[in-house]
């Protein structure tokens, strides 16, 4: 039973009798294994530190508090920089195919997420190509 568990993809077996001390042993040893799979994606592009299981986003080190729509956005677009998206790709990748919102919402929500990321004099990062969409741009 032990060598049938651990072939078809076990980490561990614990047979009975067991102590709760070994248990939580063994949980800790396993949790100590998957801890960096646990720490999530860490995305960067250019001054910009998003860290996807946190839901943080970082611009020159200061927190920007992002919406999750937003944050969804921004996700996006760092996994695809320099990649121009119309409305209709990003209401796909963003909101879902299933979605019944209409393609302007996607200006709004682009709209917030400029005015989150560039306070101050940072530069706009988010570059508008006309009749096509919305790229990530270094801003240089």
């Amino acid at each position: 039973d032990r060598v049938r568990g651990l072939e078809t993809g076990a980490d561990d077996y614990v047979t009975k009798p067991f102590s709760p001390r070994e248990l939580v042993a063994r949980v800790g040893a396993v949790l100590r294994r998957v801890r960096p799979a646990l720490a999530g994606e860490q995305l960067t592009y250019s001054d910009i530190e998003m860290d996807t299981v946190g839901h943080k986003v970082r611009r020159s080190g200061e927190v920007i508090p992002l919406g999750p729509t937003e944050f969804r956005l921004l996700k996006h677009f760092l996994e695809h920089p320099g990649w121009v998206f119309s409305r209709e790709r990003l209401l796909d990748a963003v909101w879902g195919h299933d979605s019944d919102i209409e393609s302007r919402t996607v200006d709004v929500h682009i709209r917030r997420l400029r005015k989150a990321i560039n306070r101050g004099d940072r530069p706009d990062i988010i570059r508008t190509v006309r009749s096509a969409g919305y790229a990530l741009d270094s801003g240089a």
